[in-house]
């Protein structure tokens, strides 16, 4: 287990996104950019992929303790933290669904009518045809001669 799968797992178990590990690394005076945190939970064989450090493990786990327990002055409690946590994880994907069940509303202005070809005092003859016919099944074999 590297340095790289450990970063993953506290990130998982805490429930941190990218933003709030910056503002972590942050307390320790430890300043990196969300990419460059982005790119340690990459897989591994991904081109942008890049190995975390020890330095980058320390300073984390270091500002971590900060951002759990408080310093001397400003002592908090970790589990008050923890909850916090959890409540913004739950409420972060619903900030992004932008849209509710109020929004969804009836078009006003007619739908445009399709373009058949033909002037508009003929009407074209619609051809019944079954959508199974044009399937074409591409299951990686060749069609037999």
């Amino acid at each position: 287990m590297n340095n790289n799968d450990i970063f993953k797992k506290l990130r998982v178990a805490l429930m941190l996104r990218d933003d709030q590990i910056v503002d972590i690394l942050e307390l320790v005076d430890f300043r990196i950019s969300k990419g460059e945190i982005g790119n340690f939970f990459r897989n591994t064989d991904h081109p942008k992929y890049v190995e975390c450090g020890d330095q980058v493990l320390r300073n984390f786990l270091n500002g971590l303790v900060i951002h759990l327990r408080g310093t001397k002055e400003n002592p908090k409690n970790p589990n008050d933290v923890l909850a916090q946590n959890k409540v913004q994880a739950a409420a972060f994907p619903k900030a992004l669904n932008t849209k509710t069940a109020g929004d969804h509303k009836k078009p006003t202005a007619k739908p445009a009518k399709k373009f058949t070809g033909k002037p508009s005092g003929q009407k074209a003859k619609a051809k019944p045809t079954s959508p199974v016919e044009k399937v074409k099944f591409k299951n990686g074999k060749k069609p037999s001669k």
